[in-house]
């Protein structure tokens, strides 16, 4: 178990897939947030946040711009510290942003790869690439790439590291509406073989219902309200139970006429 800290903050990584689980049975947890606050200025992003991810579960995070939810991705991701709070997560964990962010210099693999230790691995990198549907363009410049390609490797990147826990940051979000269906699919596909916990941050309230076990609405820095998926998959949003959940998502969001929930 190593262990790091920086001002009050103190991120606990946990080294292998057995010390994850290890640890985890006592909380049965991937990820464990307590009293996280990250300001900027004096504006307070975050306050006192709590959030458990359980092993394997994928967990949507819905709220507005300014809410603070990119703010939590990039710290369970380690790219911000200047926070107070605890943080535990596993040191096996990728990131894949709304820009798939390819170096246009590097073939396609090599973009897969980049990043990892030793020398370039050309098999790892194809075989991620296969299984994200695109091991034909393995050899081609990112620039010649459509956008769903380019985020499908992105996906390839993260997978290639076999994380324990993927971070995804509006993966989706400059999509259009067909190459978005597919790549939703793709997640919940590679989800499911995969076996990781997942945290989808996202504005779309359908997608969030369509891939997630639970649902989170973020306000004002904090988790105002939970919703548990209990529907089965593959899930259809012409079923009443989806619409009835949808609905319920979009009151706490504020952005439908009726009832609003403010407790």
């Amino acid at each position: 178990m190593a262990a790091s800290v920086q001002r009050n903050l103190k991120i606990v990584e946990t080294e292998t897939p057995a010390d994850v689980l290890g640890r985890a049975k006592a909380n049965d947890l991937a990820v464990r947030v307590r009293g996280l606050t990250r300001r900027f200025g004096e504006r307070e992003v975050l306050k006192d946040l709590d959030l458990d991810i359980a092993p394997g579960e994928f967990v949507a995070l819905l709220g507005a711009s300014g809410c603070g939810k990119s703010t939590l991705l990039r710290i369970l991701a380690d790219l911000d510290r200047e926070m107070i709070g605890e943080v535990e997560v596993p040191v096996r964990r990728a990131v894949a942003f709304q820009a798939p962010r390819l170096m246009p210099w590097k073939k396609v693999w090599r973009n897969v790869v980049l990043g990892l230790p030793g020398r370039p691995d050309g098999k790892r990198a194809l075989a991620a690439l296969q299984e994200v549907g695109i091991g034909h363009r393995a050899d081609e410049w990112p620039k010649v790439l459509s956008g769903g390609e380019a985020q499908r490797t992105s996906l390839a990147r993260a997978l290639v590291r076999e994380p324990d826990l993927l971070l995804l940051d509006e993966p989706f979000a400059a999509l259009d509406a067909l190459t978005r269906i597919k790549a939703q699919e793709l997640v919940g596909e590679l989800w499911q073989r995969h076996g990781c916990a997942i945290l989808l941050v996202t504005h779309d309230v359908e997608e969030a219902v369509l891939l997630a076990d639970r649902v989170l609405v973020m306000k004002d820095g904090v988790i105002a309200h939970e919703e548990r998926i209990a529907m089965r998959r593959p899930r259809d949003v012409a079923d009443p139970a989806f619409a009835r959940i949808r609905g319920d998502l979009l009151d706490w969001l504020g952005v439908r006429h009726g009832k609003h929930h403010n407790d």
